[in-house]
């Protein structure tokens, strides 16, 4: 009998992509988005009054970024920057511990977009109020606000939907990379022969 975590274990992914690989993949471009994204808050930084969104822009009482937020978002994406690079080594030098942290940060984020489709569906009226939070020059606004709020939150589930399997296949890859990246560390068995003058080291071929 199998188990359900043995049952969907593969060493390959997107088809013809193998885990290891995969994860490498994802890894890096994770890294160049959260790059592009703290490249953007510095700049941002360094120009404030260039880059500030104002509240009269939004029609909102607040402000949307202040620099403390901002300065948060870059410390956020900084980290992120970390976490990726230690899931890249890890797959990159087989070391299992390193893919933890990246691991941790999709199901962390699986969950946040899990409880955002729960929100839409317990009040549906948010995408309405999220809707006249726009800006008037938003494009196509007011051909989205004459749906009607059946519609809208249907494409919206339907929409998040799709994002939550992606994630959810994603997820699987990286749990897969992990136990493929355990596995060929724990079968590399140390075998010590001694004898009376000569010490012989027999390692175990990997998976």
């Amino acid at each position: 009998m199998l188990s359900p975590w043995d049952r969907w274990y593969s060493t390959s992914c997107c088809l013809c992509c193998h885990v290891r690989t995969g994860t490498i993949i994802l890894g890096v471009w994770y890294m160049l988005i959260n790059a592009v994204v703290l490249l953007i808050l510095l700049t941002a930084l360094s120009d404030p009054e260039q880059y500030h969104l104002t509240s009269a822009e939004l029609a909102n009482d607040l402000d949307v970024m202040d620099d403390a937020n901002m300065c948060i978002a870059s410390a956020i994406s900084l980290l992120m920057i970390l976490i990726c690079g230690m899931a890249t080594y890890g797959a990159y030098k087989l070391r299992a511990a390193w893919i933890i942290p990246f691991f941790c940060y999709q199901i962390f984020d699986f969950a946040l977009n899990t409880l955002v489709a729960v929100s839409i569906v317990v009040y549906p009226n948010t995408i309405e109020d999220y809707l006249q939070q726009l800006p008037e020059n938003f494009p196509y606004k007011e051909d989205v606000a004459a749906l009607s709020s059946v519609c809208l939150v249907f494409i919206v589930l339907l929409f998040i939907s799709c994002i939550l399997s992606f994630k959810a296949y994603l997820i699987g890859c990286v749990w897969n990379c992990y136990r493929y990246v355990s596995g060929r560390g724990s079968s590399e068995i140390l075998l010590y022969v001694s004898t009376n003058d000569t010490t012989v080291t027999l390692l175990a071929p990997p998976l």
